[in-house]
């Protein structure tokens, strides 16, 4: 094997690694704040996907998501949560209120119109009833 096919097998190993991470890594988890009202309140942005992509809020106690889009990407057009029921258009640059009331636990996943960004919510029990 010549040094040439050595540096070719390197870089491809590393450019694999690089993308397993993009797609499969670590996401952020953020904990939605409680608002005026008892209202668990968080800001997404909607840039190449979610950020953050891993919400985390409680059982029981309304939510109140606040998707902006800052892309002109077709796929990012949409967001849909499956399991609520809840498809939503966002227009770039504005604020998309996305509002209700989670009454199950569990993780559940959030994803465009194509499927191609995905983030997940996590109810956790414990709310009120």
């Amino acid at each position: 094997m010549t040094n040439s096919w050595i540096l070719a097998v390197v870089l491809l190993a590393a450019w694999t690694g690089l993308i397993w991470w993009f797609f499969f890594g670590p996401r952020k988890t953020v904990a939605a704040q409680a608002a005026a009202g008892g209202i668990q309140e968080l800001a997404v942005v909607v840039q190449g996907g979610y950020s953050p992509a891993r919400i985390v809020v409680q059982q029981g106690i309304p939510v109140r998501l606040k998707f902006r889009r800052l892309e002109s990407a077709s796929c990012s057009e949409r967001v849909v949560f499956p399991d609520f029921d809840i498809a939503r258009r966002l227009p770039e640059g504005e604020e998309t209120v996305i509002a209700f009331t989670p009454e199950r636990d569990g993780a559940f996943t959030f994803t465009c119109g194509m499927g191609m960004y995905q983030g997940t919510l996590v109810v956790e029990g414990g709310g009120r009833s």
